[in-house]
């Protein structure tokens, strides 16, 4: 049967650990949702909020609930309670004579943000550092001493030393990473290539390629593969000061849009967490001519024009998702709390 909101959330008290203005409402939102497959968090909360990224805050989650936010399943339906002086999102009992049968892959709980978007650039190493990359494990041939290695060959790599540590990414160097302000060095992109699996350790180690996307080949690196993890992604404006610049667009590209994925010249040493909310703006100026027909510069203020969501952190570096954008976004743009 569907599930009733857990009584902690029913219970936590209306000072949230977000942002502290007012919930504002759309205009005419609905009084219930009920939710179907391919729906997220952030999606379902746009119905309702002007800042669906403050979904925590209609849900009533508080500090403690966003490390373990309650779950939502296709065919549970979403209630909007107005008893209260602040709105609340809650779960309701279905509606009689409306029965629905799901698959189990359906029943699975709705995600934060689109995980097929972001799913990618969780599983793969996209970004590392110079000490990652000078130590990291590296092809030294393939079969019959092959120069390209493709998916289901065996290649041959030296600098493995844990057997417990099984999957692999092999990815290649790509383009340096630096601060637009300082020019200072924040890390490689790392070019996927694909997947390995352990087979024997040993010096070198045998590993098998188990999808290419790339051909492979001496030279290129391997780094654990790391798990993803997308459904428990909460956002939240940081709670310290964050100022930042858009420094690449994932795939060489000039400019991005919504869905697209950025690189932030901040990361964790600077205070940013995955779930972080970020307002994105534009240094604005004016040109014109004075009675001497010399030329002016007037600086406007910045102009506010989206929201993106940080979903991976790495020390000096942040990956994040454009959730909304009324203009094109490009390199250089800034980024500041919402």
């Amino acid at each position: 049967m569907f599930r009733i909101i857990s009584a902690l959330i029913l219970a936590a008290t209306a000072a949230c650990a977000f942002a502290q203005e007012k919930l504002t409402l759309v205009d005419n939102p609905p009084d219930r949702h009920v939710v179907v497959p391919g729906d997220t968090l952030w999606g379902i909360s746009g119905k309702f909020l002007k800042d669906p990224w403050r979904w925590p805050q209609i849900w009533r989650l508080n500090k403690e609930q966003i490390k373990n936010p309650h779950r939502i399943y296709p065919g549970d339906i979403v209630v909007l309670d107005l008893s209260g002086s602040q709105p609340q999102l809650r779960i309701g009992r279905p509606l009689a004579l409306q029965p629905q049968v799901y698959s189990e892959a359906e029943r699975q709980e709705i995600p934060s943000i689109p995980a097929a978007v972001i799913e990618p650039f969780i599983s793969r190493p996209l970004v590392v550092s110079e000490d990652e990359l000078k130590d990291a494990p590296r092809i030294l041939a393939g079969p019959e001493d092959r120069f390209f290695i493709g998916g289901g060959d065996k290649a041959y790599v030296s600098g493995i030393t844990d057997d417990r540590v099984i999957r692999w990414s092999v990815y290649r160097p790509g383009k340096v990473l630096k601060d637009l302000d300082t020019d200072e060095v924040l890390g490689y992109e790392a070019f996927d290539l694909g997947n390995a699996v352990l087979t024997q350790i040993g010096e070198p180690s045998t590993v098998k390629i188990t999808m290419a996307r790339e051909e492979m080949s001496r030279g290129d690196r391997l780094i654990p593969a790391p798990q993803p993890d997308i459904v428990a992604y909460v956002p939240q404006a940081p709670e310290q000061r964050i100022a930042g610049r858009i420094i690449a667009v994932y795939g060489g590209l000039g400019e991005a849009g919504r869905y697209s994925v950025i690189t932030l010249n901040r990361g964790t040493r600077d205070g940013l967490a995955r779930g972080h909310v970020l307002a994105l703006y534009r240094h604005q100026t004016a040109f014109g001519r004075d009675e001497n027909d010399q030329r002016i510069d007037t600086v406007l203020p910045d102009e506010r024009y989206g929201l993106v969501f940080v979903f991976r952190t790495f020390d000096r570096l942040a990956y994040a998702l454009v959730m909304e954008a009324t203009k094109s976004v490009i390199i250089g743009d800034t980024l500041k709390n919402p």
